[in-house]
């Protein structure tokens, strides 16, 4: 039996005739599963991408920055990711839990690891399943321990503790190739990204990379000193405060005094105009 095929005219995609007509592309993109906690937080800062499976977690960069600090050429541009940032003063940490900051878009856990006697900055997500870390606690020996699973990370961002998978007990399932293996302390799938910190006037600071090369960044630049805030002759008050809103609102708030009779009338004492 013969098949007749019928020829088949080929119309050509409708063009936007109208300005206010967008052609649509469809791109495939693969899905990306989310965590139980919150959605996944797609920051281009990083350029990384996470998974809800450990043995997908990437933490290098896709593409990393390069180490330049500055440049000096005619098209010098300000580079977001090399520079030093304050996340909270001192007097607003307590030492005992772990606390949740979002700084230029990327969310960190600060924590005060006792056995370092210093405060860090990681990155606010477990490697396994993404759960925040600052929801977590610091366990009796000073690591941080995730909410979810327990797994517990010491100041360098190592998993020193899997409560699933007992050096000297059974097979874990989920776990068989770290007890076979006992290096999930150096696994890179199982650390979490930490953040080049230091503390300066009190303040805790933080460098927005966590690409190994900056890792002894301090050496080499410093978050912008305030000698008056290390000098008793002065009285310094500081505090701690989330605003939702960025940086920019911010700045064009404080450089307009002239919304201060009105926006903020009866709080804060203005001169009396008078009657015009």
């Amino acid at each position: 039996m013969e098949t007749a095929l019928r020829p088949c005219s080929l119309v050509p995609a409708r063009l936007p005739t109208t300005p206010f007509e967008k052609p649509i592309l469809h791109l495939p993109f693969n899905s990306i599963p989310t965590s139980i906690f919150r959605p996944i937080r797609q920051c281009t800062a990083r350029s990384r991408v996470f998974t809800a499976v450990s043995s997908t977690v990437s933490t290098e960069p896709i593409n990393p920055v390069e180490p330049e600090i500055e440049s000096h050429g005619e098209e010098e541009k300000f580079n977001w990711l090399l520079q030093w940032y304050p996340v909270m003063p001192v007097c607003d940490l307590d030492k005992r839990i772990p606390h949740a900051k979002k700084v230029i878009g990327l969310d960190v856990v600060v924590w005060w690891d006792r056995n370092e006697n210093a405060w860090k900055v990681f990155d606010d997500m477990c490697p396994h399943r993404l759960a925040p870390l600052s929801e977590g606690r610091i366990d009796q020996w000073g690591r941080l321990q995730c909410v979810y699973h327990g797994w517990c990370f010491n100041g360098s961002g190592d998993c020193k503790f899997i409560p699933q998978a007992p050096p000297d007990g059974p097979p874990t399932f989920g776990y068989v190739w770290f007890q076979q293996n006992m290096q999930f302390n150096t696994f890179k799938k199982a650390c979490v990204s930490i953040y080049p910190t230091t503390v300066q006037n009190d303040i805790v600071w933080f460098w927005p990379n966590t690409d190994p090369r900056y890792e002894d960044i301090i050496t080499k630049k410093q978050p912008p000193y305030i000698p008056e805030l290390d000098d008793p002759s002065y009285a310094k008050v500081m505090g701690n405060r989330d605003i939702p809103y960025g940086y920019e609102i911010l700045i064009e708030n404080l450089m307009d005094p002239a919304h201060i009779s009105y926006a903020h009338y009866g709080i804060m004492r203005v001169p009396n105009q008078g009657k015009r």
